[in-house]
């Protein structure tokens, strides 16, 4: 029996009303409790729940065992150290994307469209089947943060390397050295017009971003002159177009030779190394400390964050010299009274219920173009900012997501499959009660789940566990997290 879209929204309805499965329901007002386990998959506790949904991209059967075996907190500490956890199964799944393994000069004769269409598989790959999960996690901040959209000129080949060589290399490793290799690679240079700053007809664009987001934040102290001299400071930072196609370069007969004022300090005339001075200045600057400490507050703790957990995440930055491993060392472990909800952006919806739910897929483009519906498709936010990590701004395109749970719940998605029947095993006869354990790490309210087995009348095993999958999947409880 297939699922009719009506039966499956008045379902929806009724399940958005439940008290179980809303975003202020007392799983999420409860954060630091720890209730009784969780009967029906892994026993869990709420915190532990909590902690696998907001720093993984959803609790896997094996990460509920570990969660609960190690403490949540060693859990944290093993992520923070990824190259500890083997990860040969999700390496197994990447083996036929060939552009993982390519130099920049090869990837530039690849077709276009295969090559950005494996670029996002191995992305959705990673998060869905990665055991560092943390890490990846940090991957998509930071591909965020340094936002490069492979629609734009060159950067459809090039940011395959900065993924590679930038994004991936140094996501837990130190800001500055991450900041270095962005402000030295080809996909940024390009995207932000830095290859066409030139002495006798600068380029501001990468000079104002490299302040404002990447660094200093937009009331960082710096000012419109500031931008202009650093813009002078970059010029003859380009990229190679023939010979060793897509790498950087510094060309001496485009940059200004002349002196420079940046952030109240004279910069004398040394070619490439005035550009990197100013790089080191801005790495250690307790601007850019409180402007990357209040980033990774949102993403991962509150939208809302206390002044004080700013001020402390942004000394821990300054005191480590900007180590990522210390300042989510600290802010995840002291932090847990201000974990706030938050909506789960399409990245996390989509990785989450295919991760959590145990599905097969091959991450292609019948799955990626969800992603597209929802609005955010991987590597191609068009503007330097990157996806907003608002709940405002997602919450309300919600008819996609209830179109991947129902098409995910009835396997009509290309390339990606659930086994209903080892779901229908564990669920036993509460496919109800025992997918929420699973999708929400709470059972539902009896009255509610004895309400919606009423709603649904007289169906097959089948098209019940389908129900209950989809609806539990487009309820405001899975949509938070």
């Amino acid at each position: 029996m297939t699922l009719s879209r009506r039966e499956f929204l008045r379902l929806a309805g009724l399940i958005a009303g439940g008290a179980t499965v809303s975003a202020c329901s007392p799983i999420y007002r409860q954060l630091s409790s720890a209730p009784g386990p969780v009967a029906g998959w892994p026993p869990i506790s709420t915190w532990d729940f909590q902690v696998l949904s907001r720093l993984s991209y959803g609790p896997t059967e094996q990460d509920r065992s570990d969660i609960t075996g190690l403490g949540w907190k060693s859990w944290v500490e093993l992520q923070l150290d990824p190259e500890s956890i083997d990860d040969q199964a999700v390496n197994w799944r990447l083996r036929s994307l060939d552009s993982l393994r390519s130099d920049p000069d090869t990837l530039a004769d690849w077709d276009k469209e295969v090559l950005i269409a494996e670029l996002q598989q191995a992305a959705l790959l990673r998060r869905v089947y990665s055991r560092r999960q943390l890490y990846e996690r940090m991957v998509e901040f930071w591909s965020d943060h340094f936002n490069i959209s492979v629609w734009k000129g060159d950067c459809w080949f090039l940011k395959a390397i900065d993924d590679r060589e930038v994004i991936r290399q140094h996501a837990l490793g130190d800001f500055r050295e991450l900041l270095w290799a962005s402000a030295h690679s080809p996909a940024m240079l390009v995207y932000l017009d830095n290859q066409a700053n030139e002495s006798a007809a600068p380029n501001e664009n990468y000079a104002r971003e490299l302040m404002e987001l990447h660094t200093l934040g937009v009331d960082g102290g710096y000012s419109q002159s500031d931008v202009m001299e650093l813009a002078r400071c970059l010029t003859g930072w380009t990229v190679k177009r023939h010979f060793w196609q897509g790498q950087f370069t510094f060309n001496p007969d485009l940059h200004d030779q002349e002196p420079k004022q940046v952030l109240g300090r004279r910069v004398e005339p040394a070619g490439q190394q005035e550009a990197e001075s100013i790089l080191d200045e801005l790495a250690f600057h307790p601007s850019t400390a409180r402007h990357v400490a209040t980033k990774l507050i949102r993403r991962f703790v509150s939208e809302a964050p206390s002044e004080q957990l700013v001020e402390d995440t942004a000394q821990t930055f300054l005191a480590t010299n900007g180590s990522i491993r210390a300042v989510l060392e600290k802010l995840l472990l002291d932090a847990p009274t201000e974990w706030s909800a938050k909506v789960k952006r399409p990245n996390d919806f989509i990785a989450g219920g295919l991760r959590t739910l145990g599905a097969d897929t091959d991450g292609s483009r019948p799955v990626q173009e969800y992603l597209g519906q929802m609005g955010q498709p991987a590597f191609g936010w068009p503007t330097p900012d990157g996806a907003p990590d608002r709940s405002d701004y997602w919450i309300n395109n919600l008819l996609p997501r209830w179109r991947f749970a129902l098409d995910l719940a009835q396997n009509q998605i290309g390339g990606t499959t659930l086994d209903l029947k080892r779901i229908a095993t564990a669920a036993g006869g509460e496919p109800f009660n025992r997918v929420s354990e699973l999708l929400l790490g709470t059972r539902l309210d009896p009255e509610l789940s004895t309400g919606l087995l009423e709603a649904i009348g007289s169906v097959g095993e089948q098209t019940q566990l389908q129900l209950s999958l989809a609806g539990l999947l487009a309820s405001p409880g899975f949509q938070w997290h």
